[in-house]
């Protein structure tokens, strides 16, 4: 987590190894399944060793035959997995709300299949949306870095379909930095971050939305019940 001060010092730091990607500056949406008692979430906030989520993702306004993304994010030993598999936004909210099964089954559908057989009446329960930037190494390692920010989220109007709104879950002048690399990373990355006294920290955009939006709606419905 970075204030916009601290970015501009990384920018500056990355521009001789680093390039903006070719989307630029985009604003991607994602819908996150989970049960009706919240199981997923819950579970991941524990913080144990392996988590997963299941989420469906577009990078700009979509339609009902837009090409999104559903995506099941694992994470293990501190090592995050994704696996995710390209269709349209109709058929991809329809497998994964059980209306029907995928027709060209991979290993991959095969375990997203699998996830929503577990769990079981999986159903929309965040809009999450971000405003990012993504940049990509020159000297062609994958060494990757995105900047997030104006992170929104919502309980209504769960639609990959609609507008961009809903309620900030980042403080005033935050940004999150995401650091994406398979080896180690570069000492000029480092040198910087060392500089700023920037460290390491877990954040989870759903986790945030539920303990900022949904866990003291439920709290309140407790009270009032």
């Amino acid at each position: 987590m970075i204030t916009e001060e601290q970015k501009a010092k990384i920018l500056k730091a990355m521009k001789p190894y680093m390039s903006l990607d070719q989307y630029g500056r985009t604003v991607i949406r994602n819908i996150y399944f989970d049960t009706d008692n919240y199981r997923l979430i819950r579970r991941s906030i524990e913080k144990p060793s392996y988590k997963e989520k299941l989420r469906i993702r577009s990078y700009n306004r979509a339609k009902p035959q837009s090409t999104v993304f559903v995506e099941l994010k694992k994470k293990y030993d501190s090592i995050v997995y994704k696996r995710r598999i390209s269709l349209t936004e109709k058929s991809a909210m329809d497998w994964v709300q059980g209306k029907h099964s995928f027709k060209n089954k991979t290993q991959i559908s095969n375990e997203i299949d699998y996830f929503i057989s577990f769990y079981k009446n999986l159903h929309p329960v965040v809009f999450l949306s971000y405003e990012r930037e993504a940049f990509y190494a020159l000297n062609g390692d994958n060494f990757r870095v995105t900047f997030d920010d104006n992170i929104l989220c919502r309980q209504t109007d769960l639609s990959l379909k609609s507008d961009v709104w809903g309620t900030p879950i980042l403080d005033e002048g935050k940004v999150l930095m995401e650091i994406k690399c398979s080896c180690g990373i570069p000492l000029w990355m480092t040198r910087v971050l060392s500089e700023e006294h920037i460290y390491k920290t877990s954040f989870s955009k759903y986790g945030m939305a539920y303990e900022k939006m949904i866990y003291p709606k439920l709290q309140e419905a407790e009270i009032y019940a």
